[in-house]
């Protein structure tokens, strides 16, 4: 049994993980944002799970662009195995019509937030030099897309903070891995964030037909029962990679469709690994069995 925190569980990955791992036998500590207003019927939802299968979940109040409210959640946290950082949404548009501070906030949420989540939890894993945390990324953390600009920033970012943070944990005993999920059955595009000058996006009409035919394609994916869209496909691996062994991990798992961009991970890991002993750091490439 492992005790694993996991962020944003209102919905998708996280609310289908936080059910799954605990019918695992593990110890969930699922959190999300407004557990007594917004997000009120969710947590509800998995506490009536957790009470009818005799579960081990645990709601915790946590907003991962808030310290206050983090550090008041990891203090209910008495140990801990693993960290999902799932938490995040998305900005779509074009680049032009969204101001300085809407890109703030998109990165705010999708960066920084697992920065300040990971840093809340790490005093808990040096201690015990162990632990695990599952960077949720993205497809669109490896290529760019016209009209995701934006969030491909936040999750291009992930993914650069997620590879050196695994450098500098391994030597200590703690793994970092990424999942990038392709596009699943989940409420992301209906909630995807619009940028606020809608003029200028008005000049930028190819890039609407694009996002409006690629959402169309996607969306007849779904309706496909033979491709890769169900979200349990994410949990599944968030499963494979807990029960992996310390070092056998690998840094980045594609999750679903993936758009051909697994050649692109099989193409770039050999020039990865032949940087890092060309730095010398070798052997800081996940943490020793």
């Amino acid at each position: 049994m492992k005790k694993i925190l996991i962020t944003g569980t209102s919905s998708g990955f996280g609310f289908d993980a936080s059910k799954y791992l605990a019918q695992q036998g593990h110890h969930i500590y699922a959190t999300m944002r407004n557990v007594t207003s917004k997000n009120a019927d969710a947590a509800k939802a998995l506490n009536d799970f957790a009470s009818e299968h005799d579960l081990s979940i645990e709601i915790i109040e946590l907003d991962v662009v808030n310290d206050e409210s983090i550090k008041k959640a990891v203090s209910q946290i008495d140990d801990l195995d693993v960290l999902i950082n799932n938490a995040g949404s998305g900005y779509g548009g074009p680049v032009e019509a969204f101001s300085g501070q809407e890109v703030l906030n998109q990165l705010d949420l999708n960066i920084a937030g697992p920065i300040r989540v990971t840093n809340a939890v790490l005093p808990i894993f040096r201690k015990k030099q162990d632990g695990l945390i599952i960077q949720v990324s993205s497809t669109a953390g490896r290529a760019a897309f016209p009209g995701f600009g934006v969030y491909n920033a936040s999750k291009w970012g992930l993914e650069g903070l997620s590879e050196a943070l695994r450098y500098e944990l391994a030597p200590i005993g703690i793994d970092v891995v990424i999942v990038e999920p392709g596009p699943f059955e989940t409420n992301f595009f209906a909630n995807m964030t619009s940028p606020s000058d809608a003029e200028t996006a008005t000049a930028y009409q190819h890039v609407v037909e694009f996002g409006q035919g690629f959402q169309q394609q996607v969306m007849s994916l779904f309706a496909d029962e033979n491709a890769p869209t169900d979200p349990m496909l994410v949990v599944h691996d968030f499963e494979k990679l807990i029960n992996m062994e310390k070092g056998t991990r690998p840094l980045r798992t594609i999750s679903g469709l993936d758009f051909g961009f697994q050649a692109l991970n099989d193409a770039t890991e050999p020039i990865r690994k032949a940087g890092l002993e060309g730095m010398g750091v070798g052997d800081w490439d996940g943490p020793k069995a």
